[in-house]
């Protein structure tokens, strides 16, 4: 089924001078103009393209790729404001619109936000909104433990960070499992951890060998705050005493060092390891 604001295979049927035009069925013959055509093509030829409505309402074809499509969850910058709303750089030529009444909060150009790409039925426009909640599916999650989703970094609580699953259901990492740094609309892979009977849905980030290298890097940094943000522990220190002091290999501790590391969590000094964040 063709649709606005999705992507689709289609034919194309006819040459002009200012481009070709695609057989787009229930909407007709849609232009595909010069600019997003590709070189020799020819009539016959099947072209993936995305449909949207020009600045006329007009159905049009493009092959350039939108940062989101209908039914999708993205982090869009506001390039300008006006009468009817904000509008956000979705990677296309005419900018996407957030109307007044679907933002959850005044929208400042310059600034990104994360948002949902939906058509307003009112007009059949393909519109963006902020009011995240009202389009995550409310229906219990079929999810398999393990599972690898796409995930959208959408806020902090105080048990660590939520997360957009497949575009569809709100998720939670937990802060004790993050060991690199994330931020606000950031898109990134994760694991399904569990399915809790209450609906609500766990996440990890990592799963299998890596989880158990988190295990590792959770316990030292428990270890280090417990001892006020120092242990003089370092890579050349006898496995015996990093075994003693932290139930753990020489080597997992030195690959868990140098993970935390990279995420920011602790600095590494001739003396010992010293924590860099407050929690």
């Amino acid at each position: 089924m063709i649709q606005i604001g999705k992507t689709c295979k289609l034919e194309v049927v006819k040459q002009v001078s200012f481009g070709v035009y695609l057989n787009a069925h229930e909407f007709g013959q849609v232009l595909l103009p010069n600019k997003a055509t590709p070189k020799d093509c020819q009539v016959g030829d099947w072209l993936e393209v995305f449909l949207y409505l020009d600045s006329e309402d007009i159905v049009i074809a493009t092959t350039r790729k939108p940062l989101a499509q209908v039914g999708e969850f993205a982090y869009l910058k506001a390039v300008a404001t006006g009468p009817y709303g904000a509008f956000l750089d979705w990677g296309l030529d005419k900018d996407l619109l957030l109307p007044f009444g679907e933002q959850h909060k005044p929208i400042e150009e310059g600034r990104s936000y994360l948002v949902y790409v939906h058509v307003n039925r009112a007009d059949e426009r393909i519109v963006a909104s902020s009011k995240i909640d009202k389009f995550l599916d409310k229906t219990p999650a079929q999810y398999e433990v393990g599972q690898q989703v796409d995930l959208y970094i959408g806020g902090t609580t105080d048990l660590g960070y939520k997360a957009i699953i497949n575009h569809a259901h709100w998720g939670v990492i937990y802060q004790n499992e993050v060991f690199q740094k994330l931020r606000f609309g950031q898109r990134v892979k994760g694991f399904i951890k569990q399915v809790r009977r209450d609906g609500k849905i766990d996440l990890v980030l990592q799963q299998g060998s890596k989880q158990e290298l988190d295990k590792h890097a959770h316990i030292i940094l428990v270890k280090l705050k417990q001892a006020g943000g120092f242990l003089p522990l370092t890579d050349k220190t006898n496995a015996e005493v990093i075994y003693e002091q932290l139930g753990m290999s020489k080597k997992a501790f030195k690959k868990s060092i140098g993970g935390l590391f990279k995420a920011g969590k602790l600095s590494i000094d001739d003396d010992g390891l010293r924590l860099t964040e407050a929690d």
